[in-house]
């Protein structure tokens, strides 16, 4: 009996998935987010090239709105810009847009069809926000400092993006 225990307890430790987690170091706090890694790989891939380079390094939170997101990742602030290129859409029907949802921001269905995701911007939602689903790519969810992000104001800087 012993041994099957120590065989259960080896086995299901072994099959469980490994979680990236990246920190978001603002001038309010740190935001902790897990990478839905499975999900979205091309996305994540990106986010952390672009992290380990110091591309978010010193950028703002250029968007903010109440109840709704905190945008940021625009070198120029303004949310036209990026890094000079754009994503495929990894949207998964198993995720959703609740509180800390963290996704790629993207141009709407007018000029984007194929709803391709930003190179760079992203956005968390301060609540659920589920008329989201289905429309973009969710690729993290916060796990610590949700309260950091419903400190966030406009132009508040990242100071860095770094795995842990």
């Amino acid at each position: 009996m012993k041994k099957i225990f120590i065989l259960l307890f080896f086995a299901v430790f072994a099959c469980r998935e490994k979680q990236t987690l990246v920190d978001i170091v603002t001038e309010k706090g740190t935001i902790t987010i897990k990478l839905y890694e499975k999900e979205a790989p091309k996305t994540c891939k990106n986010f952390l090239k672009l992290a380990k380079q110091g591309f978010y390094d010193g950028l703002t939170f250029h968007r903010v709105v109440k109840d709704f997101v905190i945008q940021g990742g625009d070198p120029t602030g303004t949310g036209r810009g990026g890094p000079g290129y754009t994503l495929p859409a990894e949207i998964s029907p198993n995720l959703k847009h609740i509180k800390g949802a963290v996704a790629m921001a993207r141009l709407p269905d007018t000029v984007n069809p194929q709803r391709r995701s930003s190179g760079s911007q992203f956005y968390i939602c301060l609540k659920d926000n589920f008329f989201l689903d289905g429309k973009y790519t969710i690729f993290g969810q916060v796990v610590q400092g949700m309260d950091v992000c419903e400190k966030i104001s406009p132009g508040d800087k990242i100071i860095k993006i770094r795995k842990k």
